[in-house]
């Protein structure tokens, strides 16, 4: 039933009576099994609520709502909690959890992946999502390189240092490349008005038949990745105490259970800057904070320019900010 109703949900929304028909449905608990092989399951299950969720609070086209219906509020609550989340549509469930393999014997590339769920039948929301999904699997080799070096306790060791970092930077430099290959298939005017509305914010929002009062949660960002945030802890770069610092830690609630615990385990790792030779260790700044640039000029062209006061979708004045972090990933450098 849910699957069927995430499968309608496109068309759904394009009518006024979208609402009724989401607050009419009769969704089951989930009530699979916790087994390790069950994982995809249950994550599938949030990603189905949670887009149903998002499209009801931030439906286009009809008057805003501060209410979710218990037949929604509940079952998101629940799977939530037990992915120890807080109960909106995350990152996560954006992009994480919301993608198949073409060919399941072939890679996790933008030619080879397609999602499970979208809001719009536009091919730019599925690219919108895949590209993410790209980055991310692209981002097990940094973690493999981090991890090595953890393993060998090679910490003080110049040669095994600079080889980790050599393999860091070449990996944010094939990231890049696929950033930078948004425009291929997203349009910035449909971006703007079809599909980036219903990842926004929760403000004030009442989750009927959940006894607690209205609740707020940051939307679905590109700052809930870990991937950034791996790169910042691992390099110990260093980012002005103030409440862009603060966003960006209150990012990590909605970050996976063990993507925290990685950050955690990665932010009490030696630092390795001072072993590091110096021209290898800023290439490493420069190839971060060229990240940011790409990722800040897509800001801008597909959202600054269509808003007097961008605001982004975790409701942060993000403009300043993403030029902020870049510059202090640069004077980062030794």
């Amino acid at each position: 039933m849910l699957d069927r109703a995430g499968a309608e949900l496109p068309e759904r929304l394009a009518d006024s009576e979208f609402r009724r028909w989401a607050a009419s449905l009769d969704i089951p608990a989930w009530s699979g099994p916790h087994a390790e092989d069950a994982q995809g399951a249950r994550q599938l299950y949030y990603v189905r609520v949670g887009f149903l969720a998002s499209a009801y609070v931030n439906q286009i086209g009809v008057p805003p709502t501060h209410s979710l219906p218990a037949n929604l509020a509940r079952p998101l609550c629940r799977i939530a909690a037990d992915l120890e989340r807080p109960p909106i549509l995350s990152y996560a469930g954006y992009a994480l959890y919301n993608w198949y393999r073409l060919d399941p014997s072939g890679p996790v590339e933008l030619d080879n992946i397609d999602t499970f769920q979208n809001f719009v039948r536009l091919y730019d929301e599925h690219w919108f999502i895949l590209v993410h999904v790209d980055i991310e699997a692209r981002a097990a080799a940094i973690l493999d390189a981090v991890l090595e070096l953890e393993a060998r306790r090679a910490w003080h060791d110049r040669d095994v240092v600079d080889e980790t970092i050599r393999r860091i930077t070449a990996t944010v430099e094939d990231q890049i490349a696929v950033l930078k290959r948004i425009p291929e298939h997203m349009s910035p005017d449909l971006y703007f008005s079809h599909f980036r509305p219903y990842i926004r914010y929760f403000d004030d929002v009442v989750y009927e038949g959940v006894d607690r009062g209205p609740m707020s949660f940051r939307g679905e960002t590109g700052a809930q990745s870990s991937v950034v945030p791996l790169l910042v802890s691992f390099f110990k770069i260093r980012h002005e105490p103030n409440e862009l610092t603060r966003h960006v830690a209150d990012m990590r609630r909605y970050m996976p259970a063990s993507h925290r615990a990685l950050l955690e385990r990665v932010d009490a790792m030696p630092g390795i800057r001072r072993v590091a030779s110096p021209e290898i260790f800023n290439a490493a700044m420069e190839a971060i904070a060229d990240f940011r640039s790409v990722h800040y000029g897509w800001a801008q062209r597909y959202i600054a320019e269509k808003e007097d006061d961008p605001v982004g979708t975790g409701g942060t004045p993000y403009v300043k900010w993403l030029q902020q972090l870049r510059q202090e990933t640069l004077a980062h450098r030794v």
